[in-house]
């Protein structure tokens, strides 16, 4: 249970809360999205403090939560879209320069995420297949 209170304004309890986090994650939204629509539309400042655990956990213990991580999954995008932009820019050599950067930022995350058994031991990021893992 959550150590700090909700605010008596709070009109929600934590099993309607659970129940709007299943609706979105069900359209497609992703943590992060679900907990901006909860604080903007229904006034739910943390859901840690209404249910007294996160988003990603209530998602993956319902086994809605994405395969890979949000955080990376957005920086494998980042360097799909940059990949597809050098194909037409070849000469863009900030933009090379910048998926470098990206790519080895997924690299460690990568290596992070495996020690903490996130992801399998055998995932390995390949910008051949990148594409689909964002499709």
């Amino acid at each position: 249970v959550s150590t700090q209170s909700t605010g008596n304004w709070q009109k929600l309890t934590g099993d309607e809360v659970k129940e709007m986090i299943y609706k979105l994650s069900k359209k497609g939204l992703t943590p992060s999205q679900i907990g901006v629509i909860l604080r903007d539309s229904h006034g739910v400042n943390q859901v840690r403090h209404v249910t007294g655990t996160k988003i990603l956990r209530i998602l993956r213990a319902k086994g809605l939560a994405s395969k890979i991580p949000e955080d990376l999954y957005h920086l494998i995008k980042k360097a799909v879209a940059i990949r597809k932009h050098l194909e037409k820019n070849r000469q863009d050599k900030d933009s090379k320069y910048r998926l470098i950067l990206i790519e080895s930022r997924i690299h460690k995350l990568a290596r992070y995420y495996k020690t903490k058994s996130v992801l399998p031991p055998n995932w390995k990021y390949e910008s051949a297949t990148a594409s689909a893992l964002v499709a």
